[in-house]
């Protein structure tokens, strides 16, 4: 019979890097599987700069790093596997993946979410270095600068307003002739003088030289591309990209409780419809998606996973 773990968590970002450090703190024995790469969203991020205490030049792989290394000191074990299906019906819980199968007595699943991409020449290259997910994250590096924003729902509105703050001139970018926000967030968008619109209108490329140094248009409806080249003052802009994001949950669904757009449904403690199962992160139903929101779920979900271990027969 394989080990039966007090704690397995399902995702190596911060969020489950923070379960196991409060888990593997607890004594329980904790196991953390991830299926790539360990840190997540925030591995790709040079820079960490709204994280409360990062020290100067923060980047999101020395954050990691140190997180890792904190869960590694208190004992948790971390390996790397595909979770392809489950079983959280008994108070043993059994996750099958494509190496081997785990048995844990409680389960936190922190799989996270990615931002829907433009799937663009340059996008991939460019990403951190102009290219962005994240207008808390980055909007401040663009002071006085002009940036892009790519989207037409709520959110990406609402984050265009919210780099008005910073840049001198915020361009919404959308393929269709019409936003599909909300009119409330419409009508503050048109009437912020900073903000601008190109319509029917998608990136066909992202160019530069180590930096977004320029972007290709391209007009959906009459095929007509158009270059547009950075200030010569700043050298760059940005481009933000709020198309939607994919929670990375596929193999839970159907059998957890999800929202529409797939995202796992936890209470405020974290609890999801299976007793000693829990949710963390950006997989999560929330509002707010950042590192400090998904340490602070990791947190609350690795202490509520010890309170139900240990208030549990197994």
């Amino acid at each position: 019979m394989s080990k039966i773990y007090d704690l397995i968590i399902i995702g190596a970002g911060p969020a489950g890097l923070s379960a196991g450090l409060y888990g593997a703190r607890a004594r329980l024995s904790t196991l953390i599987i991830e299926k790539d790469k360990t840190g997540g969203q925030i591995a790709t991020t040079d820079e960490v700069a709204n994280y409360p205490g990062s020290i100067e030049n923060a980047t999101g792989p020395s954050l990691v790093a140190r997180m890792v290394e904190q869960c590694e000191e208190f004992g948790a074990e971390r390996t790397k596997d595909t979770v392809i299906d489950f079983d959280f019906e008994n108070k043993v819980k059994i996750i099958k993946c494509e190496k081997q199968e785990y048995r844990a007595k409680s389960v936190i699943i922190a799989t996270g979410a990615t931002p829907k991409k433009l799937g663009c020449p340059g996008e991939k290259e460019l990403t951190g270095k102009g290219v962005s997910y994240c207008a808390t994250c980055d909007g401040a590096f663009f002071e006085d600068m002009e940036v892009f924003v790519v989207g037409g729902g709520d959110s990406a509105v609402e984050e265009a307003m919210f780099l008005t703050k910073f840049a001198s001139k915020v361009t919404i970018v959308h393929r269709r002739d019409a936003l599909r926000a909300a009119k409330s967030i419409q009508e503050k968008a048109m009437a912020n003088p900073k903000i601008e619109f190109k319509w029917d209108t998608v990136i066909e490329e992202v160019k530069g030289d180590g930096i977004v140094e320029s972007v290709v248009f391209k007009n959906v409806k009459t095929g007509e591309l158009e270059q547009h080249d950075a200030d010569e003052e700043f050298g760059t802009f940005g481009i933000f990209v709020f198309t939607g994001y994919d929670p990375q949950t596929k193999v839970f669904q159907g059998k957890l409780n999800t929202s529409k757009q797939g995202y796992i449904i936890g209470d405020e403690l974290m609890k999801t419809n299976f007793e000693g199962v829990f949710v963390a992160g950006d997989c999560r139903e929330k509002l707010l998606r950042q590192v400090v929101t998904a340490t602070a779920d990791g947190a609350i979900a690795a202490v509520m996973a010890e309170k139900y271990v240990e208030e549990n027969e197994f």
